[in-house]
């Protein structure tokens, strides 16, 4: 085991000192997960997760930069200068970084679709790279431009012998853009340059499958029962074998092998209704803005997507699956998928092989059906997200809090249940909560770090496992959402990155931004520790015990066997307290310096600006 090298990123006082007994209590220890249960036994629930876009962390090898192609950027979709270009980040990179996650006390690393992308999409006035990874062609290689699968194993091996876990971003849901419609553009009009329009979409009632074209076409796949569960098999698929039902389907020249494995080269197993319009059926059936929505109600995909997933885990032995647009595939789909993809790593020796959806939406009733029905194990708090925001940033009341938190026993299944959701600030989609607190009314950059601070520990310290997005430990804000919540960590050469101003530093993206001695690295470093000292604030259940309905108070009690903590925010720039309705006597163990006195079964607490304090319901004993 390497010694960390935390130094004055470990908690600033050299001992805790107990606020009503005097007991003192021993430094916490460093949060790098090799003090942690083997990642091949630990809950997820012990975890600390870092969302990391490989492309734009660390470029470790200059050579795969183009992906080994030639042409322009427009072939091999290299340009560091444009923010939606690939710019050289890889996993070799990564790999060399793996230390400076360690001693922030990451122990689990979530990263983009790292598989093989078509390079560049997009009609010629915006085409733009697959640096993000979301343009699937084949399912069983990795992207040239971050490597070779070598050096994904290389990566995995480095993080599992930190005693870190190795999660992939994976799609069932669609591939790279290559079926084109007839109807929509004649293939005599396809050009290598030419801009191909988004299609209407084309629904089952007005375009059913028994028919060419509308509902009063010429007969076709006779005996075809439609696709409802109950008629789900390969009997009934066998009969669907004309597919121009709503458009005629063609895979342009050059490209009729491009996708691996082959099947997925084949036009039966995609929708080939045109464009999603984001709602109702579409949002199921159709194209995700011009992608090749796969027809994942058809048996032989199913199993062609486990069979493509279960390869991953059992050549790499990673340790989980965060799945891309959950919300636009059949509920059916999940429910054989995903105990499928879990009784396989299981049988590879990986007991606690995490599965989460991405579904975006913040209602936990929305949310909680695809853990109840669709019987995927977790899903991204979204609901988490912008609460904490509004709270956080916006400046609303805790008592919104309160009263998410209230529907977490939606998750409760014997599969699921809240504790195990993946909790999170922001994200590449949506943007980085620097950037929320910074266009927020009347904040200062001293503020602004308070904020930011006291985010992350609203997200570490309640429950659920917590994500941080790359960058946000070094104060990143971005400009926006999208390819403006992106930026590099190593010297950036884009323009739009490099005016902007970080939280906690004068240092801008032009910059190398690995620095442990940032204010906000150093605080999640202490957030770990005190992780990783109380298993109460990890897999431990919990009790809203106090909420504001203005700015200010926030309690909780966290209570993992024989612990139980008191845990205090104040979401307030000014100094707030609360009478809480407990009545034990509060031992201070982490965040700030409360002022507590206790009243019969009332414990009046008053917090300093922007900040937490937790308190031990255990009595002050010497550790």
């Amino acid at each position: 085991m390497r010694k960390s090298s935390i130094g004055n990123r470990l908690l600033a006082a050299t001992a805790i000192i107990g606020c009503l007994t005097g007991a003192v209590f021993a430094e916490p220890a460093t949060p790098r997960p090799e003090a942690l249960k083997p990642y091949t036994e630990r809950p997820i629930t012990d975890d600390i997760m870092y969302f990391v876009m490989p492309d734009r962390f660390a470029n470790g090898d200059e050579s795969n930069d183009r992906g080994g192609m030639e042409g322009s950027a427009i072939d091999h979709g290299f340009d560091p200068s444009h923010k939606g270009f690939y710019h050289g980040g890889d996993l070799k990179g990564l790999t060399e970084k793996l230390d400076y996650l360690a001693d922030m006390g990451v122990s689990a690393i979530w990263l983009t679709p790292i598989f093989k992308n078509k390079p560049t999409q997009g009609n010629v006035e915006n085409v733009t790279a697959a640096y993000h990874g979301y343009w699937i062609t084949d399912f069983t290689q990795i992207d040239p431009h971050l490597g070779t699968n070598d050096d994904l194993k290389a990566f995995v091996a480095a993080a599992h012998a930190r005693n870190m876990k190795v999660i992939f971003d994976i799609i069932t849901n669609h591939t790279a853009d290559v079926i084109k419609y007839q109807e929509c553009l004649p293939e005599d009009e396809l050009k290598a340059d030419g801009n191909v329009p988004l299609c209407d979409y084309r629904s089952k009632a007005d375009y059913p499958y028994t028919t060419i074209g509308k509902a009063d076409g010429a007969p076709i796949n006779d005996g075809f029962m439609g696709d409802e569960p109950a008629q789900q098999t390969t009997e009934n698929f066998a009969k669907l074998t004309n597919q121009n039902f709503a458009y005629t389907p063609y895979i342009p020249e050059g490209e009729q092998n491009v996708k691996v494995p082959s099947w997925l080269n084949d036009i039966r197993y995609y929708h080939n209704r045109g464009d999603s319009e984001w709602k109702g059926e579409s949002s199921l059936y159709g194209d995700f803005s011009g992608l090749d929505d796969l027809f994942t109600e058809h048996p032989y995909v199913t199993q062609g997507f486990i069979d493509i997933y279960k390869f991953w885990i059992s050549e790499f032995k990673i340790d989980g699956f965060r799945i891309d647009t959950v919300r636009h595939v059949n509920d059916s789909f999940w429910q054989t998928f995903a105990p499928a993809i879990v009784d396989h790593a299981k049988a590879e020796g990986i007991s606690q092989f995490y599965v989460f959806g991405e579904v975006y939406d913040g209602n936990p009733e929305h949310l909680s059906h695809f853990t109840r029905v669709a019987k995927l194990p977790a899903v991204l708090d979204f609901g988490f997200q912008w609460q904490a925001r509004q709270v956080i940033a916006d400046g609303k009341a805790p008592a919104l809090l309160k009263e998410f938190y209230a529907h977490d026993h939606l998750y409760d299944t014997a599969w699921s249940s809240a504790s195990i959701l993946p909790t999170f600030l922001g994200n590449h989609d949506m943007g980085r909560i620097g950037r929320f607190i910074v266009t927020a009314d009347n904040t200062n950059p001293a503020e602004a770090l308070d904020r930011s601070k006291l985010a992350h520990a609203l997200m570490y310290l309640t429950r659920g496992v917590p994500v941080v997005y790359y960058g946000d430990e070094q104060g990143f804000t971005g400009d926006g959402h999208d390819q403006d919540a992106r930026e590099d960590m190593f010297p950036s050469k884009v323009a739009v990155y490099n005016d902007n101003q970080a939280i906690g530093s004068t240092v801008t993206p032009e910059a190398d931004n690995f620095d442990p001695s940032h204010p906000l690295y150093t605080s999640l470093t202490e957030l770990a520790s005190f992780r990783m000292k109380h298993g109460a604030v990890r897999g431990g259940e919990q009790k809203v015990l106090f909420a504001d309905d203005k700015p200010g108070i926030f309690a909780i009690e966290r209570s993992s066997g024989s612990e139980a903590l008191v845990i205090v925010f104040n979401t307030s720039s000014s100094k707030a307290k609360a009478k809480i309705e407990i009545a034990a006597p509060l031992c201070w163990v982490g965040g700030a310096k409360a002022s507590l006195s206790t009243n019969g079964t009332t414990t009046t607490v008053s917090m300093p600006p922007l900040s937490w304090s937790a308190h031990s319901l255990n009595g002050c004993t010497n550790e």
